[in-house]
């Protein structure tokens, strides 16, 4: 019994027994699997079959490049043009950044019912991914009596006497020229007013507002006390959302993609995590699906050492 007591009596004791549960659930669900994953990346295997070992196979196959009739030709294209894929729709990440930190400002201000819009706006980001892709699927749906985007067209074509049945209206996720538009745009009302919404927002509560009455007397202009004093102080919270919205893109795409376009038309909306998804659920490549997994955190370690060694010049403490 004295031992028992002496050993509680000890902090580091303590202290280990309450993180003890905590890093076995890290250890048995997060560190086991990535290193299982790493071993799968160089084997192949089916599930049904025993695992064999495939050396650098995987990789080789999946980056690497060959001649054919004297073109070099990638050894698997598709991999390249859904990576281009994933890119492309992480184009879209600079410009939520900004009508997140816009809406902050406009909720940043005490007037009536402010909580209520904050509430709203913050709304959407917290749906099913499910529910908000069916409910986006239905309204770009292409037939203008379904869809609602398309029916809005037909009603401002009506009002210009054009016969709704003559306007050729836009195949939003048929077309594999808008399809990725229309996603973007969707992610874009989903995420707007999202988490990246609420860091502004609270990060635009911390500024001093002592500074902004200093400006006042010295006759600054909004403008000038924004550049000067808010920009400046929101920085570590840009830095934040830009390392965290880069590694969000790269591992985003696979709701839309399952949900609304189960990757086409043509391949046009699958990004890297619906292929990889594909690779090891529908043809039970799991070993190749792993390797790309290893690529994805790859080029997402690489984008966030850059991002922290030139980014963080940027930063203001």
């Amino acid at each position: 019994m004295e031992k028992w007591k002496k050993l509680w009596s000890n902090e580091k004791f303590v202290g280990y027994t309450f993180i003890l549960p905590n890093f076995l659930g890290f250890l048995l669900f997060t560190s086991l699997p990535v290193i299982a994953s790493l071993i799968l990346s160089f084997m192949n295997w089916d599930i049904l079959n025993e695992p064999e070992w495939a050396g650098f196979d995987n990789f080789v196959n999946l980056l690497g490049f060959h001649r054919d009739e004297g073109a070099i030709v990638a050894n698997d294209a598709e991999f390249w043009k859904y990576l281009y894929n994933t890119v492309y729709m992480m184009l879209i990440i600079p410009v939520s950044m900004v009508g997140s930190l816009l809406l902050a400002l406009l909720l940043n201000r005490e007037i009536k019912g402010i909580v209520a819009f904050r509430a709203i706006y913050f709304l959407p980001s917290i749906c099913a991914g499910v529910a908000v892709c069916l409910l986006w699927k239905w309204l770009l749906n292409s037939n203008y009596e379904i869809g609602l985007i398309n029916s809005s067209i037909a009603t401002v074509a009506s009002w210009f006497g054009i016969d709704p049945m003559s306007v050729n209206y836009p195949k939003w996720l048929s077309d594999p020229a808008l399809s990725k538009p229309a996603l973007m745009i969707m992610s874009l009302w989903s995420g707007i007013g999202g988490m990246n919404m609420i860091l502004y927002l609270a990060a635009l509560q911390n500024v001093p507002q002592e500074l902004y009455e200093a400006a006042d007397i010295d006759g600054a202009s909004s403008f000038q006390k924004f550049w000067k004093i808010t920009l400046p102080f929101l920085s570590p919270t840009t830095f934040f959302i830009t390392i965290m919205s880069i590694i969000g893109g790269f591992q985003g795409g696979f709701t839309q993609a399952f949900v609304m376009t189960e990757g086409g038309p043509a391949g046009s909306t699958t990004t890297i995590e619906y292929y990889l998804y594909n690779n090891a659920y529908s043809y039970f490549q799991m070993g190749y699906a792993a390797a790309i997994a290893w690529v994805i955190f790859i080029i997402v370690l690489i984008l966030t050492m850059i991002n922290w060694k030139f980014g963080g010049k940027l930063v203001h403490y």
